[in-house]
């Protein structure tokens, strides 16, 4: 079962109706008796505080894919990230990384299952610059819809990523590359519309850009779409939130364990975070690397 003490990340700017959610998601571990110290975080340096302080108990992220990255993130780099078991109170926009992990969204139930769960074993992808993605990065047109996504979601909510995708899909003019699986090549120096490598199923909030991803199967998905015509970009939006976009002949799709993405300099979202562009990337899977509390797969 997990630790016995429970230290719980949340967002220091969260507003009344966060922290209403979060009393409900912390409700079933108080109920349960357990010991529960909450630290609302402002920005990196008071997290790395916080996990040098774990002593062995679990660390709970209230939050989304963007939270659980940036405190991944930091265990990664103190190297506790194989000895600390996490749990994800999902409290953010999207929250991909609960969908995949069937975390549920609901606060009262994602605060009974830390409660009732296990920490199992989870892969991990790692980059060359040292960056983990707990869910996904993607490159090109996805990316862009993350950046514009950003600004839709105070009107939006969960609408905001379909929307700002549809509308990437119209203006989109793609970008140049070559994509490698495990030394094979996949598309070689093609025009392309997006690229995504990841461990979980889906982006922006339930688009299922890797329909057959699971987090602990020892493999990443890796897609590519050269869907870069007029038309093309349109059906390939609209065939992605559908989650049937793999069936195009446009789209190639393969599992791997390392990912190369190589060619015109291009932004990558890792966690719905929007990196500087890079002409290059290497994503790698680390099997088993990280502990979340989660059901059985």
């Amino acid at each position: 079962m997990v630790a016995p003490g429970y230290v719980v990340l949340a967002n220091a700017d969260a507003g009344s109706h966060d922290e209403e959610r979060l009393g409900a998601a912390l409700q079933p571990l108080h109920e349960a008796g357990h010991e529960v110290a909450v630290h609302r975080t402002e920005d990196r340096s008071e997290v790395d505080a916080v996990v040098r302080a774990l002593d062995g108990r679990t660390l709970v992220v209230a939050g989304g894919d963007g939270s659980l990255h940036v405190a991944v993130q930091a265990l990664h780099d103190a190297g506790a990230l194989g000895d600390t078991p996490v749990g994800l109170l999902p409290l953010g926009t999207g929250n991909d990384f609960a969908r995949a992990a069937s975390i549920p969204l609901d606060p009262g139930d994602a605060g009974r299952l830390l409660v009732g769960a296990r920490a199992r074993p989870t892969d991990l992808v790692v980059d060359d610059a040292g960056v983990v993605v707990v869910n996904a990065s993607h490159a090109g047109m996805s990316a862009a819809a993350a950046d514009r996504a950003t600004d839709l979601k105070g009107r939006l909510g969960p609408a905001a990523y379909p929307a700002a995708a549809f509308l990437e899909g119209i203006g989109t003019v793609g970008f140049r590359a070559t994509v490698r699986a495990d030394g094979q090549e996949l598309v070689g120096d093609d025009d392309l519309l997006m690229v995504g490598v990841g461990n979980g199923s889906s982006i922006g909030g339930g688009t299922p850009l890797f329909p057959e991803a699971s987090l602990d199967d020892g493999r990443l998905e890796v897609l590519v779409a050269r869907a870069t015509g007029p038309l093309a970009r349109v059906g390939f939006a609209a065939r992605l939130r559908a989650g049937t976009h793999t069936e195009r002949p446009d789209v190639v799709a393969a599992p791997a364990t390392e990912v190369v993405v190589e060619g015109e300099p291009v932004p990558h979202c890792r966690d719905g975070e929007v990196s500087e562009p890079a002409a290059r990337r290497t994503y790698r899977l680390n099997a088993g690397a990280w502990s979340v509390v989660r059901p059985a797969s």
